[in-house]
């Protein structure tokens, strides 16, 4: 079928018979941050409202603030533009939401920890710990034949530390999913 819509276009019009290009139509992953109510049922609510929309939950991490009464929670989703204004007005219905932040509008930091643990022979130690060392992280259990790092930083480092993991055998990997916070004095507080 693609065939003959390049058939119907005249030359180099290909692109457009396609339909739009511009950055409205495409899909990005966004680090949404909300300030919720520390309740029984906020987070089941606010998860309900991505599946009965459709939309999907990368990642996701909750923690109570320095306020016991309110929980920060960092979802990670993606889609157009147009999706993303629409969860971002969803969330903003909820009784629960106090407020709301999408962090991929501005500069900010990620982070993410990720433990990974290692089946390991005697003769591997050196090279595994230097690795361990390379990427900043830190030995944190150790039994006769397994040993347990962690690590945090950005989706490319962890992924990278993984890649060069390959050799060795690995026996289970736990990621928290991303956290976000905005650079600068721009804050998501009450």
């Amino acid at each position: 079928m693609l065939d003959k819509t390049r058939d119907r276009v005249p030359a180099g019009r290909f692109d457009e018979a396609l339909g739009p290009s511009n950055e409205s139509t495409k899909s990005m992953r966004h680090i949404i941050s909300l300030l919720v109510e520390n309740e029984s049922g906020a987070l089941s609510r606010i998860a309900n409202m991505f599946s009965a929309r459709g939309y999907n939950i990368e990642a996701l991490s909750v923690a109570p603030t320095d306020d016991d009464t309110v929980s920060r929670m960092t979802v990670v989703t993606s889609g157009t533009d147009e999706i993303i204004e629409q969860i971002i007005k969803q969330l903003n219905k909820l009784v629960d939401v106090i407020k709301l932040i999408d962090l991929t509008e501005s500069t900010h930091i990620e982070r993410e920890l990720m433990l990974v643990k290692v089946n390991i022979r005697e003769n591997e130690v050196t090279e595994l710990m230097q690795l361990i060392d390379v990427f900043r992280g830190h030995v944190i259990d150790v039994t006769d034949n397994v040993y347990t790092a962690e690590l945090t930083g950005d989706a490319e480092k962890l992924k990278a530390f993984l890649h060069n993991l390959e050799p060795f055998d690995l026996a289970e990997v736990v990621r928290s999913g991303p956290l976000g916070i905005a650079r600068g004095d721009r804050a998501l507080r009450i």
